[in-house]
């Protein structure tokens, strides 16, 4: 066979969002002649996720039972590694996650693959897939193809992609003849984390405020992030910010960071780099403040101020704050 195969992921939790949205692009690869599309699940239960993953326009959900309850870098590579062998696909895509990154290059390593991770988009042209990822930290974007490859594994940054909706298709849901071993497992599961710092979720966040150059030092940034908090509002920062040691990756938003849509996207000295721009073009209201008439964020903002991001920011909290239920 060959086509397309979509690596989906769940936990106790259900099926991660990010499934949906590799199914969206392994839908408009088979559109363009890359199909059939088929979806694995690796999970403890995994005839529980077969009519979720059941999406119009894919032809099959292939399920293998894991013998751990929770996620095992070495079992799930076994079981993508033998798939890929079986199925033969033309393109694997895989979220960009901390558990994808724990087997996939393996795997590509492995079976000679070619493997391009936290791609934007992945297009079938000529034959071929071609993949769209920023290099260079986020200052160029590349086009890369893979001449002589049979099949590409592409890990797919989150929010590349609009998700479709679960089920409502007529897949056929088979378990592939393939027996996992406890014995694969070379990690023991500890538990589970929960960050208890009260941050909203980037991904979720109705409303956002991020800063960007125009903040100089730590002192500021914490007082931006202390306003961010008594708005209701999530925190993010700009590459360039990070570039000058302050911030935390997670909080990044543009290629090589989060895709967010909120409601509202408050730019507080950004001065909006195409990197960082692509990040946010879906929010619903996006707000800039920078000194710089000249800043490209407003070209992409639907309101600008010229005007000292501090005293703006100060100001709003006497004024405005996200209601807790919206």
């Amino acid at each position: 066979m060959a086509g397309v195969l979509v690596l989906a992921e769940a936990d106790a939790g259900g099926l991660h969002a990010t499934s949906f949205e590799l199914i969206a692009a392994g839908l408009e690869l088979a559109k363009s002649s890359c199909d059939p599309l088929r979806v694995l699940i690796v999970d403890p239960d995994p005839s529980r996720h077969g009519a979720a993953l059941s999406v119009p326009g894919v032809e099959e959900v292939l399920t293998i039972t894991s013998p751990v309850e929770h996620f095992e870098p070495h079992l799930a590579g076994a079981a993508v590694r033998a798939l890929i062998e079986a199925e033969r696909p033309h393109v694997v895509l895989a979220a960009d996650s901390a558990e994808v990154i724990a087997y996939a290059p393996a795997v590509a390593a492995e079976l000679g693959l070619g493997f391009v991770s936290g791609a934007t988009a992945v297009a079938w042209e000529d034959g071929g897939p071609v993949v769209t990822r920023p290099v260079h930290g986020d200052r160029l974007v590349a086009e890369l193809d893979f001449p002589g490859k049979r099949t590409v594994l592409v890990t797919v940054r989150s929010g590349a992609y609009a998700p479709v909706a679960s089920g409502g298709g007529s897949a056929v849901v088979r378990e592939p003849v393939l027996a996992l071993d406890a014995s694969l497992s070379a990690t023991t599961h500890l538990g589970y984390s929960q960050d208890t710092g009260g941050e909203l979720e980037l991904g979720r966040a109705p409303f956002v405020v991020a800063i960007g150059r125009g903040v100089e030092d730590a002192p500021g940034v914490a007082e931006l992030e202390g306003i961010a908090r008594t708005l209701g509002a999530a925190f993010s920062v700009s590459g360039g910010l990070l570039d000058g040691g302050l911030g935390s990756a997670a909080r990044k938003v543009g290629v090589s960071g989060k895709t967010i849509e909120p409601k509202v996207y408050l730019a507080l000295g950004i001065s909006g780099a195409p990197q960082h721009v692509s990040g946010v073009r879906k929010a619903g209201t996006i707000i800039a403040v920078n000194t710089d008439p000249e800043a490209p964020i407003f070209g992409a903002a639907h309101y600008g101020a010229v005007a000292d991001l501090f005293e703006v920011a100060r100001a709003l909290p006497r004024y405005f704050s996200w209601p807790s239920d919206s």
